[in-house]
């Protein structure tokens, strides 16, 4: 029998729960390290290291109970990728309400002459949870015009606007 997660509130006084599993003894529950913070740290349940130039799949240990209405995003760490240049190669990922697997992270470190050694425990990346809207999607021959329109990749220039 397949069943679907529960719908939720998201203007609720009090947030949303979404549910963890730890699924190893080394897994470790995403948290924020301020309280204001926006994302939560998500640790490594396994060790390895990343060669110069390689990535490797990382496992967190943990799976998540989103409900309808609730994305996650697997984000890269700052520091990470300032001191090491490890970055997440897909980032953002995307972690589905229906999905109930490990979350694991893809890391690349774009050192070229250094590896990266991964300990169990250590936060290798953040998780941001966000609403999801529903979307109905219409074709059309015509869009409004925007001051925009078109331009791309670079249209706003470097540095401030005038």
């Amino acid at each position: 029998m397949r069943t679907e997660p529960a719908d939720i509130a998201l203007d609720g006084p009090d947030g949303v729960t979404v549910p963890v599993k730890l699924l190893t003894a080394s897994a470790r529950l995403p948290q924020r390290a301020y309280e204001h913070d926006a994302a939560y740290d998500l640790h490594a349940a396994e060790e390895l290291v990343i060669e110069p130039l390689g990535r490797a799949v990382v496992g967190t240990g943990v799976a998540l109970g989103l409900p309808l209405g609730l994305a996650a995003l697997t984000l890269p760490r700052s520091g990470l990728a300032a001191r090491h240049g490890i970055v997440i190669v897909n980032a953002p990922g995307l972690i589905d309400p229906g999905y109930r697997g490990e979350v694991r992270v893809i890391l690349l470190n774009t050192d070229r002459h250094e590896a990266f050694r991964v300990a169990v425990g250590d936060r290798i990346a953040q998780l941001l949870f966000l609403p999801l809207t529903k979307v109905d999607l219409a074709a059309t021959d015509q869009l409004d015009q925007t001051e925009r329109g078109p331009q791309g990749f670079g249209s706003s220039g470097r540095g401030e606007r005038a």
